[in-house]
C-alpha cells in the first residue's frame, strides 16, 4: 500500500529538500529546544511527561504500522522485510571496522557504537515521514514494520562483537532489549494494529492517529534539549569521530536507499528505508549497551548517535537519501 502525497517543485535539489526539513515544525522544534539549552532557559519537560510521550509516540507508531501490514499483501512484505534484516546485519559490522580502523577506538567502545548505528532512531523515521510528504513522495504503509525490525538486529551484533570484554551478561542485554519499551510496544502496536485493522483502530485515531505530529514537536522539543547538552561531550569524541558520524550514516543510507529501489519499494519508501537504516539509535541500544558493556564511553557512542548523526540526517542526510531514490528510481 502507497501513502500518495501531491507532488512539489523543488524536489530535484538536495539543498531545496534540506530547506524544506529544515524549516517544518518537526525539525524546527528540535532546534529551538537546542536554543533553549544553549541560552541557558530554565524550560525542560518533565520526565513522567518525556516518558509519557516517547510511550505514546511507540505505540502509535506500532498501530499505524499495523495497520499498514493488515492491508499489504504478504508477497509485497517479504523481500523488504528480509532486506532490512540483512541490513540490520551489515551495518554494525562495518561501523566496528570503521571505529576501529580509522576511529582509533577500543574493541568495546566500537562495538558499543556500533550497536547504535545498527539500530534504528525512531524520531528520524517520523522526520523521513514528514519530508517524504512535504516532497511530494509515495511511501509504502509498512514502512513502520520495517522499522521494528531494524532495531533489534543491529544492537545484538554489536554486543557479540563486544563479547568477552563486558562485564556485563550477554543474554541479560538482548533480554532487555526485546522487552524494553521500545521493542514491547513497537510489535505489541504492529500486532494490535494488523488484528484490529483500520475499521476498528478508527475507534482510536481521534487519539493516537490525528494529534501525532503535535505530540511529536514536543518530543523533539524535549530532545533538542537533550541533544545540546551532549555537545560538551565533542571533546571527548574527537574531530576524526564527528567526521566519520557524519560519513557512516552518508554510506549505511544510500545503501538502504539502493536496497530499497532494488526490492521494488518505491522512491519514498526507499528514501524512508535509507534514512532509518543510516540513523543511529538512543533510545534502545544506550539501554543495552549500559547493561552489558558498562565501561563503554557514552561521551563516545551517545554523543555521536544523538549529537552529531541525528541533526546530520535531520537537515543533510534525509534530502540526500531522498534525491539519491529519485535518481536510483529513474535507472
Amino acid at each position: 500500500m502507497l501513502c500518495r502525497c501531491q507532488k512539489q517543485s523543488g524536489t530535484s535539489h538536495i539543498m531545496e529538500l534540506a530547506i524544506q526539513n529544515l524549516i517544518s515544525p518537526v525539525v524546527l522544534c528540535f532546534v529551538l529546544g537546542a536554543i533553549a539549552r544553549w541560552v541557558k532557559s530554565d524550560f525542560k519537560l518533565p520526565d513522567a511527561v518525556y516518558q509519557s510521550l516517547s510511550i505514546y509516540l511507540l505505540l502509535a507508531i506500532g498501530l499505524k504500522g499495523g495497520v499498514a501490514i493488515s492491508k499489504t499483501p504478504i508477497n509485497e512484505l517479504i523481500l523488504p522485510a528480509l532486506v532490512t534484516l540483512a541490513l540490520g546485519i551489515i551495518t554494525p559490522l562495518s561501523a566496528f571496522f570503521v571505529m576501529r580502523k580509522f576511529g582509533g577506538l577500543n574493541k568495546t567502545d566500537a562495538a558499543a557504537t556500533a550497536a547504535h548505528y545498527g539500530s534504528v532512531s525512531a524520531v528520524t523515521f517520523l522526520a523521513s515521514i514528514e519530508a517524504a510528504k512535504l516532497a511530494g513522495l509515495e511511501f509504502e504503509g509498512y514502512v513502520a514494520a520495517l522499522m521494528a525490525l531494524l532495531e533489534i538486529p543491529g544492537i545484538i551484533v554489536g554486543l557479540i562483537l563486544a563479547r568477552g570484554k563486558g562485564s556485563g551478561s550477554l543474554g541479560s542485554a538482548i533480554h532487555d532489549v526485546v522487552t524494553g519499551k521500545s521493542i514491547f510496544l513497537l510489535i505489541g502496536g504492529l500486532v494490535i494494529g494488523t488484528a484490529c485493522g483500520a475499521d476498528k483502530i478508527d475507534g482510536v485515531a481521534p487519539f493516537f492517529i490525528d494529534p501525532f505530529k503535535g505530540v511529536l514537536c514536543l518530543f523533539l522539543l524535549e530532545l533538542g534539549t537533550v541533544a545540546a547538552s551532549r555537545m560538551r561531550d565533542m571533546k571527548q569524541a574527537g574531530w576524526k569521530l564527528i567526521i566519520l558520524g557524519s560519513a557512516i550514516p552518508v554510506v549505511h543510507g544510500i545503501l538502504g536507499t539502493a536496497a530499497g529501489i532494488l526490492v521494488g519499494m518505491s522512491p519514498g519508501g526507499a528514501a524512508i528505508l535509507g534514512a532509518m537504516v543510516g540513523s543511529a539509535s538512543y533510545i534502545a541500544a544506550p539501554a543495552a549497551v549500559r547493561i552489558a558493556l558498562p565501561e563503554a564511553s557514552p561521551g563516545i557512542y551517545l554523543t555521536l548517535a544523538l549529537g552529531v548523526t541525528f541533526p546530520f540526517n535531520l537537515i543533510l542526510g534525509i534530502p540526500l537519501y531522498m534525491k539519491t531514490a529519485e535518481i536510483l528510481s529513474q535507472l
